[in-house]
């Protein structure tokens, strides 16, 4: 008879003693067992952050990658791609190619794609000069990330508190986190972790996301929960992570970690300030 069986005829029949022995022992036996079903749930919930942890602890002292990101807003246009390199081991940048029409720039970039870099607070569009208002002549439109996110979105983003690898930080905070088994992603052997962090635990992600007067915000609608797939290979780096944020979802592809260059603003001359524009027209809006 196995242990399970064992422990069910304790209960319906009280063991061969029968009486109050029988009950005493039955209770006992049920309470050894549950008590070791929880600790065994907590052991491997602890083992799954411990991975994660060392996972974001690799990312952080390496402090720079060559990333593929794939945005979806959820309102039914095409997938917003990026490609190229993300620094943030002396604050958050990164220098990418984006999808020109994607993300309906197309009015001032005639190429399929456009150069995007963010530096010191603010993401700067390598545009098409145009013949008259703030870009007449430039090179290139700057934006602040305060007019994108807010202002308690932009402070968030300060350090390396947006660099793609800085969901893992919050994943402590995490309510419940399991391991789905390995996979293999980008033909490199993984295994394949989820989490999902509550508002109340968002902490300074909540402000990442954007408060309400930031365009960011007003486009995931507002977010209670965020639900992150991670697939760390045997190196202990990430591999791929999901982010799922209302009815936004944000793919990340770490191609490489390390070796990527210095991402600097462009000359002030050939820069065009948007800021003021955009926040105007949020707010009329």
């Amino acid at each position: 008879m196995g242990t399970n069986e064992a422990e069910t005829q304790c209960c319906l029949g009280r063991g061969r003693g029968g009486g109050a022995r029988g009950d005493a022992g039955c209770g006992t036996r049920a309470a050894e067992g549950a008590g070791e079903k929880a600790a065994g749930v907590v052991d491997h919930g602890e083992a799954i952050l411990a991975a994660l942890t060392r996972a974001g602890d690799r990312a952080d002292e390496i402090g720079s990658a060559q990333v593929e990101m794939t945005t979806e807003l959820g309102m039914g246009g095409a997938p917003i791609a990026m490609d190229g390199t993300y620094s943030w081991g002396d604050g958050y940048a990164y220098d990418v190619q984006m999808d020109t029409k994607a993300s309906q720039m197309q009015t001032l970039q005639d190429d399929p794609t456009i150069r995007t870099l963010f530096v010191d607070g603010a993401y700067y569009y390598d545009v098409d000069p145009q013949p008259s208002g703030p870009l007449a002549g430039k090179e290139w439109m700057k934006v602040d990330a305060s007019a994108m996110l807010g202002e308690q979105g932009a402070q968030a983003l300060s350090g390396s508190s947006g660099s793609p690898t800085a969901s893992l930080k919050g994943l402590k905070y995490a309510d419940d986190v399991d391991d789905l088994g390995t996979e293999t992603v980008e033909g490199k052997h993984t295994t394949h972790y989820q989490a999902t962090i509550d508002q109340s635990r968002m902490g300074r992600f909540k402000d990442a996301l954007g408060d309400e007067s930031g365009i960011l915000g007003s486009v995931t609608g507002g977010v209670n929960s965020i639900s992150v797939d991670i697939w760390v290979g045997d190196d202990d780096l990430p591999v791929r992570i999901l982010q799922t944020m209302g009815a936004m979802k944000v793919t990340i592809d770490f191609e490489k970690f390390g070796a990527t260059t210095e991402v600097k603003a462009p000359p002030a001359a050939q820069t065009g300030d948007l800021t003021e524009a955009i926040k105007e027209a949020g707010a009329a809006q």
